[in-house]
């Protein structure tokens, strides 16, 4: 009898990714969304903003396509690069390419008309600044008589 490892956390990553396709395949751009990479994201909350860092090395600026929609912050793009090694007796080329796709609820708070975005050495940067809040106002009674 052959013993079988049992590796629970195989099982959820499996089941989120299925989770994650089902989702997608409700998106009207669904062929972009069977990404074949998801970038590292940080994501970090300032008193006045809030800041997103994605990992994407390979990626140039004109291949990112950011955009907010009824709350949602979308980000996707496509890397291709090829790196090839002539030596003697052997050539080696490794082409490397795929898209990905990853989407962000924002919060109330969240200014979408304000968002800007910039991507130096592979990282790219997501400013969302916060609407200013809204201060309580104190209304007067007036007696009347």
């Amino acid at each position: 009898m052959a013993t079988l490892r049992y590796e629970p956390w195989s099982l959820l990553n499996q089941l989120q990714k299925e989770l994650e396709r089902s989702r997608e395949g409700q998106n009207t751009e669904s062929s972009i969304s069977t990404a074949e990479w998801a970038p590292a994201v940080d994501i970090k909350e300032e008193q006045d903003k809030f800041i997103l860092h994605a990992d994407i090395p390979g990626v140039k600026p004109e291949d990112i396509d950011v955009h907010m929609e009824a709350g949602i912050l979308t980000v996707k793009g496509e890397k291709q690069s090829e790196a090839k090694t002539e030596k003697e007796g052997y050539k080696r080329i490794e082409r490397v390419h795929g898209s990905f796709y990853r989407r962000f609820s924002l919060p109330d708070s969240a200014d979408g008309e304000a968002i800007s975005a910039k991507c130096k050495h592979g990282v790219l940067e997501i400013i969302i600044p916060k609407r200013e809040a809204v201060k309580p106002k104190k209304i007067d009674v007036i007696a009347e008589e």
